[in-house]
């Protein structure tokens, strides 16, 4: 899964890197974001605005938002079958913006879960696969919220945990939201990330709670 990432790195670097169009939003470096935050969204191939979604898919059916809490993230093996995932799989695909994420290790038995932190080598930013829905309240606002898709996870990841969000290339990133895309030739695209390009290291506990977002996040600690 996906509980936790980043996105630190200059806006001007994260344009030039992923080829993006303008940000609509006071960009601050994030470094502890979390579910039913805002987070950077790119929804269109073509202009590749980036946007501020709200992180927990809200179907257009939903009653309220509070499914959103649990549908943070999407099993890429489900998508097609899935009635929270079926249709923005179909018609609203969105590229998340991110720099790094966290995952969580169970050392020992009966011993708090140590954060891991997991980013590319070369230090680059990255976009996750993910899937976006517009919900319209009883009040009449329009809400925009997205998940993250997950896949099995690489030989890095694994040590920590089963699954991993997916990672897109950037050669394929804008293919991912092309609308003539059909959703089942994009399958392909849900490999799990080249570990020989990433690297992890454990931080500090800090990252736990939501209201830490400093860069101490992610910061690498010694382990006892």
């Amino acid at each position: 899964m996906c509980g936790r990432f980043t996105l630190t790195l200059d806006p001007g670097e994260l344009q030039e890197t992923l080829n993006l169009g303008a940000i609509t939003f006071d960009y601050t470096p994030r470094y502890n974001i979390a579910p039913t935050q805002l987070v950077p969204v790119v929804r269109d191939a073509q202009t590749r605005k980036v946007e501020l979604f709200r992180w927990g898919l809200v179907p257009s059916w939903a009653k309220d938002i509070s499914i959103g809490e649990r549908l943070i993230n999407a099993r890429s093996e489900t998508l097609g079958e899935k009635p929270s995932f079926r249709s923005a799989f179909a018609h609203r695909r969105c590229l998340i913006l991110a720099d790094g994420f966290y995952e969580w290790h169970l050392r020992a038995q009966n011993n708090p879960k140590v954060p891991y932190y997991f980013k590319l080598k070369s230090g680059k930013p990255f976009a996750f696969a993910g899937l976006w829905e517009s919900w319209h309240s009883p009040k009449g606002d329009d809400l925009r919220t997205c998940t993250i898709i997950t896949c099995a996870a690489n030989a890095l990841v694994a040590e920590h945990h089963e699954r991993m969000p997916v990672i897109l290339p950037l050669n394929v990133q804008y293919s991912w939201l092309a609308s003539q895309t059909p959703a089942i030739e994009l399958a392909s695209l849900f490999a799990s990330y080249p570990p020989s390009d990433m690297v992890a290291y454990p931080v500090s506990k800090a990252v736990n709670s939501p209201e830490n977002d400093t860069i101490e996040c992610i910061k690498a600690i010694l382990l006892a």
